[in-house]
């Protein structure tokens, strides 16, 4: 199954795991026949094609805004059915709120509420009128951005259903500069496929998204390029890898190392490292309540760090990013490790693991390692669904950023913004919670904040790389839609990785 082609796609498609289809776009400065059309509202300011729109419904549409109390406000959203004067079934007015704010992400926001809106009609060809409109870089970019945000909030994860998803609506957006309108939107469209892998793999239910069938999801992207590399257990043992190892004992198919290398130049890599724990049991320290079927969603920093490289592998981008995902499956069997065990990673730390349900950290640190010791990149990122500390802390409505380097929190914390996954920053330290009487570290912390010292735990196998760690517990997994995102998987984290790395190489 693959991503559906629209009239902007890049020629090649990949297989994924599930359906994520995308809308069909047409930027063009030519009116269109439609079965709805879409203007705007910034404020107490018409747009042109709502003012054109309301002259030939003389007068009826800004009647209709009255009593509907309509102000203009971001997201806001009326309809006018059979509007009289206008050859289309329904007009569709969305407020812009304040045009000053109209940045990236929330023009992508208002697309995605623009999308909720028409998916609960039977429209199928809509005309969005966006000439004149911008989001304080330009019309294009406007409508880009616009498209993207329509077609974020589109995909579904429907494998399981037997009502499958209404065939996908087609949108010609009259801009200002169409062929500038494409170009950008061709790059958006890349992050988009990156986006939808990741939302694919994260919604995977557990016994179909194991380490092995994330291994062939990975080995996908060799068609566009990307150098793919799968380490198995007998591999990650004698390399050291002891805390990797130990994680997967106690499941079938055990631990696997995936390598996805986007060599676009030859500069000195990046490296993005991420937790894949496809399903996390908690282990002996076993997990109770609902939070557990949750669980599936535990690979999400592995997802998006592969979201991340087929979006730049896409674009083909002139960058040089590697993927590092330590994938297991946390689960309860006799050869399973034991709250009390100690393992050996390949950095030559020992680790007690006093509890079995913090096995996130164990498997990014080796992860870690590999990246700093077979690439030598310039700087390394973490991504992890790593506490629920995190979630106490901060919701889900921010990622958790730590990090030495403010320059690099600085980058990311302005991307998070530009594509509204926003960071917020939280401290190292408390080193002295993670002592052990027999071992190097343990695996949690007596004691302080428990998102700190995961995120301490980890530092120690950061080296002298500059190294950021972005704790997305709480952001990857949804249960209504919101936003760009329908529930299920959100694949949060390949925008703001693909804006940081895109921004800044």
């Amino acid at each position: 199954m693959s991503i559906k082609k629209s009239l902007l796609t890049l020629s090649l498609s990949v297989a994924l795991t599930a359906t994520a289809q995308a809308e069909t776009f047409n930027f063009s400065d030519q009116a269109k026949k439609a079965d709805a059309i879409v203007v705007f509202q910034a404020g107490d300011t018409p747009s042109a094609g709502l003012a054109q729109l309301n002259k030939q419904s003389n007068d009826q549409l800004m009647k209709s805004l009255s009593v509907a109390k309509f102000k203009g406000d971001s997201k806001q959203v009326v309809e006018v059915l059979a509007p009289a004067g206008i050859d289309a079934d329904r007009v569709i007015v969305v407020g812009l709120g304040d045009s000053t704010e109209l940045n990236a992400g929330a023009v992508n926001k208002i697309g995605a509420s623009l999308s909720a809106k028409l998916s609960k009609t039977d429209a199928q060809d809509i005309q969005i009128f966006t000439k004149g409109i911008s989001d304080n870089q330009s019309n294009a970019s406007f409508a880009a951005e616009l498209a993207h945000g329509i077609s974020l909030r589109a995909y579904k994860f429907d494998k399981y259903l037997s009502k499958k998803k209404p065939a996908e609506k087609n949108y010609s957006l009259r801009v200002n500069q169409p062929q500038q309108a494409k170009t950008t939107y061709k790059q958006l469209e890349a992050v988009e496929a990156g986006v939808f892998l990741a939302r694919d793999l994260t919604s995977e239910v557990p016994t179909e998204m194991n380490p092995v069938h994330f291994a062939a999801a990975a080995k996908e992207l060799k068609k566009l390029g990307v150098k793919v590399k799968v380490l198995k257990p007998r591999q990650i043992k004698k390399l050291g890898m002891g805390a990797l190892h130990a994680v997967g004992r106690g499941s079938a198919e055990g631990s696997r190392l995936v390598v996805a290398h986007w060599e676009g130049n030859n500069d000195t890599p990046i490296a993005l490292v991420g937790k894949g724990i496809t399903f996390d049991s908690g282990g002996y320290n076993v997990k109770t309540g609902k939070s557990i079927a949750r669980m599936k969603s535990d690979m999400a920093g592995a997802a998006a760090v592969l979201g991340t490289v087929k979006a730049l592998a896409l674009q083909e981008a002139d960058v040089n990013v590697v993927a590092v995902m330590a994938m297991a499956a946390n689960m309860v069997s006799e050869t399973s490790v034991a709250p009390g065990d100690v393992v050996e990673t390949a950095e030559g730390l020992s680790v007690e693991i006093l509890n079995t349900d913090a096995e996130g950290r164990l498997v990014v640190a080796d992860g870690m390692w590999y990246a700093r010791d077979k690439y030598k990149p310039e700087i390394m990122v973490d991504v992890a669904t790593l506490t629920g500390s995190k979630v106490r802390a901060l919701g889900d409505r921010y990622t958790a950023i730590f990090s030495e380097d403010d320059n690099l929190v600085s980058q990311l914390t302005v991307s998070g913004k530009a594509v509204d996954e926003k960071v917020w920053r939280l401290p190292l330290g408390y080193k002295d919670k993670l002592k052990s009487p027999i071992a190097d570290l343990t695996n949690i912390g007596s004691g302080g904040p428990g998102a700190t010292t995961a995120a301490t735990f980890l530092q120690q196998f950061a080296g002298d790389t500059k190294w950021v760690h972005l704790d997305i517990a709480g952001n990857a997994l949804i249960s209504a839609d919101k936003g760009v995102n329908p529930a299920g998987g959100t694949g949060h984290g390949v925008r703001l990785l693909s804006h940081w790395i895109m921004n800044n190489k």
